[in-house]
């Protein structure tokens, strides 16, 4: 069963871009102490992902923000160096994309998909959540990776 609300976040490592290169930033690092929306993608630039469930977290970032969010996240089974090319395609500026490179984030709370099938092998379902000091409070899982609407920003706001 996947992660649900009232359960902590395991403890793992992501990789993010910095000016000096990659760096390690661990499940503490991000979430302890913090209020944070993490949003996880299918695939960097893939079509639903770039054209319809990041763009609302753009352009709404400030907003969701406002209600007390110290940090919007947004996660893939991408490498690094992809996360931070798609991160600036994208113009998501206050916006902290992590690389959960071998998916080992995604194994842990149990929302894998195989996308195997398209050339993609294993992947993070599509889905969002409210964590706070490291704690599940909302999560709106997608039922098709195709989807970017439970998940998307303005039902995000509804959880804040």
């Amino acid at each position: 069963m996947a992660i649900q609300v009232g359960e902590r976040l395991p403890q793992i490592t992501f990789r993010v871009m910095t000016p000096d290169g990659p760096v390690a930033k661990t499940t503490d690092d991000l979430f302890k102490g913090r209020k944070v929306v993490l949003v996880a993608v299918p695939g960097a630039f893939t079509p639903t992902c770039h054209r319809n469930h990041l763009p609302g977290y753009v352009q709404r970032a400030e907003e969701i923000k406002s209600k007390g969010v110290d940090s919007i996240l947004v996660t893939a089974v991408n490498d690094v160096f992809v996360m931070d090319a798609w991160a600036k395609a994208a113009g998501a500026d206050g916006i902290e994309f992590l690389s959960d490179g071998n998916g080992d984030f995604a194994k842990a709370i149990r929302l894998t998909m195989d996308g195997s099938g398209f050339g993609l092998g294993l992947r993070s379902q599509r889905y969002s959540m409210v964590v706070e000091d490291g704690v599940v409070k909302a999560i709106n899982v997608e039922d098709a990776p195709s989807k970017a609407q439970i998940s998307g920003a303005e039902n995000i706001l509804k959880d804040l």
